[in-house]
Order: structure tokens, then C-alpha cells, then sequence
């Protein structure tokens, strides 16, 4: 192994970085780089294992291979989520001229990495470089049928969002060049866990891309990160794609959950008034505190996943925080609707409607910076 030291010079060399996302992946991290380094042994490179925190000690068993690696570094971060931000952090913390995005599950090829490399050197029009399931050559190993009919679904949608005729617009396995992804930065959503579709999604001008084919591996150690909140995600990121400068995706998601609150809350005041039996104000006052509760725990698990609450005291904590801001912007929709309707006389309709709008804005602009705020 071929060893050099921290300066500009060793920077100079670089001819790649490999961006690794992980989160609970500590029994994969010495696999990564042994296999980057059988893969990319004709060349200067370096790892950046950008890692939310994970409980299992992901950033540790990275850091132990830094001691006596210094190709490896380490990014930690502190009470931040998600996958796309880490990639963009990652990314923008190289002085390679061309940086990849690789899973540190082990499912994506890393022998692709060379020929990925190669081709945006030989031809420098192009942008990108994106290992591809969909294209001849290429495909998604070990999935059950079930998979690969969601997959292809999402992938159609999310062609059609973005307007490209990428085969594989939802791949995590791609390369970069850097000048190309910084330009791009300030326009990055960081939302979900599909950074390249982040990218092409921000682009003002249509990327030059190559596919290139491999095929899916299957996950060797550790869980799979997909679950229900994860294909949530990939929806909002595609919302964010489209409408997020119009109305922000947290208030967009907070919004619509407090519909749905809203609607908890008559189910439970109709149970308790109607069926019980029990006086208007008492059923109110529990239909309120339900109804709050249910938009904490739901906002906490969607709105803010990337920063959400954990344990019984952040959680206790939260929900009190939370009801607090919530009953201050009760008493701003009433006032602000009570104040419009005497202005307005009749105008009852729209004097309610503006009244929702400012507690909306109230509990949303305060929820975040005291109840999810004050844990990043």
C-alpha cells in the first residue's frame, strides 16, 4: 500500500474520492475499503465515510482504519440525518477532481469505479458517470418480483419529474466531477435518500451523462435501510423536485399532517360528546391534546426524521415543547380570525381560513426552532 502524507501535494495527486453514506453499517467498513483498494489499485484515491451517528459504532471501526490508512477519512455527524445530505457533505469535502457515491452495504459494484473514472477523463463532456440495473449488461441480482415492479415504478415517476431519459434515475451508485457537483450545491434539496436524482432534478441545464451496467448485489451484513418512511421520502424529494420554491417541503408535510389532525380531532370529540356522553368542553380539551399528540409523534417520524426525537425524555421533552407552541398559535387563529371578521363583516369563510394560515405558519416556524431546533 502506497502511503503519503496530509498536504497539498498528496491532495494534488488525488484522481478520486468515494463518497460512503452509512448508518449502522460498522460490520462493512473494513469490506469497503478492501475492496476499493483491490479495485482502485492503479490509483490515487480516498474514501469519506460520512456517518450519521450510528449507535453500532460505524465512525469508530472508519476511524481505526484512518489510523493506519490515511486514503480513509471520517465525517460524523451530530444530530443530522439522511442520506442525500451526507452525500453532499461528503462530496464537497474532497479536492478530487472526480468523486463517486457508493452504498456501504456492499451491494454496488465497486470494480466499476476504474471504468467510471476512465470515461468521464476520456470524454470531457460528460458530467456523470452512473452505474445502471436498466441498462443491457445490467441487473437487480437477487430481487423477488414485488421489488423490482416498485422499483421500475418509481423509476418511471421519477423520469417524468425530472424529464430525463436516464434508465436509472434512482441509483446511488454514480461519479462526479466535483467542479460540476459544487456549482450545483446551493440548489440541492438534501431531502430522501436519492442524491442523483437531487442532482439532475437542480441541474439548470440538461447533464451529460453515461450509463454504464452492473448488476445488484445482495446485502451481505446488516439490515436494509428501505422501509415505508424511505418510500415516503423519495415522494417528498419528488414534490421538492417541483414545488418546493413555491411551498417549502417541511411546511407543505407539516401542513398536511395537521389536516390530518384536524380530523383526529372530530373522531375523538365525536366518540367522547356524542357516544360517551361526556360534556362538549371536556371532550375539547381531550380531543386537543390527542390530536396534538398525533401530529407530534407523525411530524417527528416524517417532517423532521432527519433531526427527529429520540428517547423518552427528547420525546417528553418535544411533546410538551411542542403542545405549548401549538396552544399559542390556537389563541393566534382565533385571534387574527376574530380581529378579520369584525373588519370584514360577513366574511366569516375567509376570516377562519387566514385565521388557520397564521396558526399554521405560528406552530410551524416555532415547533421548528423549540421542539426540533433546539436538538441538532
Amino acid at each position: 500500500m502506497r502511503r503519503y502524507a496530509r498536504n497539498d501535494e498528496w491532495a494534488a495527486m488525488l484522481d478520486l474520492a468515494v463518497v460512503v453514506p452509512t448508518f449502522n453499517e460498522r460490520g462493512n467498513v473494513a469490506a469497503v475499503v478492501a475492496r476499493l483498494a483491490a479495485a482502485l489499485d492503479r490509483l490515487d484515491w480516498e474514501v469519506l465515510f460520512v456517518d450519521d451517528d450510528s449507535p453500532d459504532g460505524t465512525a469508530q471501526a472508519a476511524r481505526d482504519l484512518a489510523r493506519h490508512d490515511p486514503r480513509v477519512r471520517v465525517i460524523q455527524r451530530i444530530g443530522r440525518r439522511g442520506l442525500s445530505s451526507a452525500c453532499i457533505e461528503g462530496m464537497c469535502a474532497t479536492a478530487a477532481p472526480v468523486v463517486a457515491v457508493m452504498d456501504g452495504d456492499l451491494q454496488h459494484d465497486e470494480t466499476l469505479l476504474p471504468k467510471m473514472l476512465a470515461t468521464l477523463r476520456d470524454d470531457p463532456t460528460l458530467d456523470l458517470a452512473i452505474g445502471s440495473r436498466f441498462v443491457a449488461g445490467g441487473g437487480t441480482g437477487e430481487w423477488d418480483r414485488d421489488r423490482v415492479a416498485k422499483s421500475a415504478l418509481a423509476t418511471r415517476i421519477a423520469a417524468r419529474v425530472v424529464r430525463t431519459d436516464l434508465s436509472d434515475p434512482m441509483s446511488g451508485f454514480f461519479a462526479i466531477r466535483t467542479a460540476v457537483l459544487r456549482d450545483l450545491v446551493p440548489q440541492l434539496g438534501g431531502i430522501g435518500f436519492k442524491i442523483l436524482l437531487d442532482i439532475i432534478g437542480a441541474a439548470p441545464r440538461p447533464l451529460r451523462f453515461v450509463e454504464l451496467p452492473y448488476v445488484f448485489r445482495t446485502r451481505a451484513v446488516g439490515e436494509s435501510k428501505l422501509d415505508h418512511v424511505v418510500a415516503m421520502e423519495y415522494l417528498i424529494a419528488l414534490y421538492d423536485r417541483r414545488l418546493g420554491r413555491v411551498v417549502p417541503v417541511r411546511f407543505a408535510m407539516f401542513s398536511m399532517i395537521g389536516a390530518l389532525g384536524a380530523g383526529v380531532h372530530m373522531s375523538v370529540l365525536s366518540l367522547l360528546y356524542v357516544v360517551a356522553g361526556l360534556t362538549f368542553l371536556t371532550g375539547q380539551i381531550v380531543a386537543t391534546f390527542a390530536a396534538m399528540t398525533f401530529n407530534f409523534f407523525l411530524n417527528n417520524a416524517l417532517t423532521y426524521r432527519d433531526r427527529r426525537l429520540r428517547g423518552a425524555r427528547a420525546l417528553l421533552d418535544g411533546w410538551v415543547a411542542f403542545c405549548l407552541v401549538c396552544a399559542v398559535g390556537a389563541v393566534a387563529n382565533v385571534g387574527v380570525a376574530a380581529f378579520l371578521h369584525d373588519v370584514r363583516q360577513g366574511a366569516w369563510a375567509a376570516s377562519a381560513l387566514l385565521g388557520v394560515l397564521v396558526g399554521a405558519v405560528w406552530n410551524y416556524a416555532l415547533s421548528s426552532r423549540f421542539t426540533w431546533g433546539r436538538y441538532r
